[in-house]
């Protein structure tokens, strides 16, 4: 029962979950059309249990919910959807429609909704026969029934969900008003796709998953990871997430992190020459299994720059205070622009060795695909990791291409390099910036950009350092983002899931 308005000037009370709704931000950020949950008591779970990490829009998730909520009878649910309208601007259709049509992505029965299906069926009471079969009774269930004057309770023995539900799910649900238990086959797990596949098999291949993320400049964010940094992958990605940063994608480096990535409803793809055998917890700077995965780095790099996409490379333990992919490539072509280690606070930032491969912005032209053949071929012949060959490529043995204190010039491509500005992009080392009582603050006086959680050796210290700084954005028990909710009074942090090609904030 959605409306078309074209405005939407109303304010909340002050204090409540959101204080204020602009039409234009509904119309960016809306997911199901038509179809608003709410609930208050931020004390009290709305239902028992955990809440899967559906992909929104895809179907399954709206009636798993109202299934949960009505079976935990942890609150009183009513039924208002014959008093309240669902609001939406009227360019908010057409703008959906535009975005499904030009962003390349499947239609409802791809893998996508595979995925939530599973979900469905794993988590929860959802797809499990209720006692009493079809015809189960939810004392907690009333409906909003009008009386004369006045507006009444009314008890509601079986539901139909008919008024629950409205938009994408009905779909899947066909006769609006059924009961939803009778629809066995969205739930049998034997209908369900199987994520043990190889990487032939996988949903997206790389060259689709490009034109499926990459902005309008072509330009992507690349995150790579392995199982050993699993959650520190989805505290970078949650970060994105609030950023409103969606053209990445993650190479995942072995099997399990993939099919964690796709259930996550990330754009991964698997890059199936990744080393094996890649430790959990021995796997930092230095060690044999870093060298292998560092050199995974470059030689993906490589292949998407020649697709004809600009790359943003960032390690995914790279914290993002504001997005910088329009400030990179404002740089320019030929121009490839890196993060300095250097640590000292004065004197130049392009000294030999200095030059930082866990965040650098590579462009798709003909001289940095030159030189990074070059850096992967350097890198291959290496017992080192793949950083130093990029400096003894680009900027030359002991830095003799150094151009003044911030860049080197390639000679035989003729590629400038430019080692970013410290206070905007600082290393792990710089100013001792993670040692700070309020880093945020820190950064902020700065500028920072980002600032990268490296200068620190071992999995366990690298997350301890980020969690106990407070830039730290996931929670593992949940597979969940934690959201805070604008500057209301009182404040609270919720869990939220993202669609993976939306600017959705849940």
């Amino acid at each position: 029962m959605s409306r078309n308005v074209s405005s939407f000037p109303y304010n909340l009370a002050r204090g409540a979950m959101l204080e204020q709704i602009q039409a234009d931000k509904w119309a960016a950020d809306g997911s199901d059309r038509g179809l608003v949950f709410a609930w208050n008591n931020p004390g009290r779970p709305l239902l028992a249990g955990v809440v899967p990490s559906f992909l929104y829009g895809r179907g399954a998730h709206s009636w798993w919910l109202v299934h949960g909520v009505l079976s935990s009878e942890m609150r009183l649910v009513f039924d208002a959807s014959s008093l309240v309208l669902g609001l939406y601007p009227e360019n908010f259709t057409a703008k959906r429609a535009a975005d499904s049509s030009s962003s390349g992505r499947l239609a409802d029965g791809s893998w996508e909704h595979g995925v939530n299906r599973h979900l469905a069926s794993v988590y929860g009471s959802y797809c499990r026969r209720p006692p009493g079969g079809h015809h189960h009774a939810f004392p907690m269930l009333y409906e909003v029934v009008k009386h004369y004057e006045d507006y009444m309770l009314s008890k509601v023995e079986e539901p139909t969900f008919s008024r629950f539900v409205i938009g994408r799910e009905q779909d899947a649900h066909e006769g609006v008003g059924g009961n939803p238990w009778n629809k066995e086959d969205n739930c049998l797990s034997d209908h369900l796709p199987s994520y043990s596949s190889e990487a032939s098999d996988v949903p997206y291949s790389l060259e689709m998953l490009l034109r499926f993320v990459a902005d309008e400049n072509r330009s992507v964010v690349l995150g790579v990871a392995g199982a050993s940094y699993r959650d520190m992958l989805m505290s970078w990605v949650c970060r994105l997430r609030q950023l409103r940063v969606t053209n990445f994608a993650v190479c995942a480096l072995d099997q399990e992190t993939y099919e964690f990535s796709v259930l996550q409803g990330l754009p991964v793809f698997r890059d199936p020459t990744s080393p094996k055998n890649v430790s959990f917890d021995d796997c930092h700077y230095g060690t044999q299994c870093f060298k292998r995965v560092t050199k995974v780095k470059s030689r993906i790099v490589l292949e998407i720059i020649r697709m004809g996409y600009n790359v943003l490379l960032s390690d995914v333990d790279v914290y993002w205070f504001h997005n910088p992919v329009q400030f990179l490539h404002s740089l320019g072509p030929a121009t490839f622009a890196a993060q300095s280690d250097e640590y000292n606070e004065t004197g130049p930032i392009n000294l030999p060795r200095r030059l930082n491969s866990g965040f650098y912005y590579a462009r798709s032209d003909s001289a940095t695909i030159t030189a990074m053949e070059m850096v992967v071929k350097h890198a291959a012949k290496s017992n080192s990791s793949e950083q130093p060959s990029f400096y003894d490529v680009l900027c030359g043995k002991e830095g003799v291409n150094r151009l003044g204190n911030d860049r080197c010039l390639e000679p035989s491509t003729n590629l400038t390099v430019v080692f970013l500005d410290q206070d905007l992009f600082p290393n792990g080392a710089y100013k001792g910036l993670w040692e700070r009582h309020d880093l945020r603050l820190a950064c902020r006086n700065l500028g920072c950009f980002i600032i990268h959680n490296n200068w620190v050796n071992g999995r366990k210290k690298k997350l301890w350092r980020q969690m106990a700084s407070g830039l730290w954005d996931y929670d593992p028990s949940s597979r969940m983002c934690l959201q805070s909710w604008g500057e209301a009074s009182s404040s609270f942090t919720a869990a939220g899931q993202f669609h993976a090609s939306e600017d959705t904030e849940s």
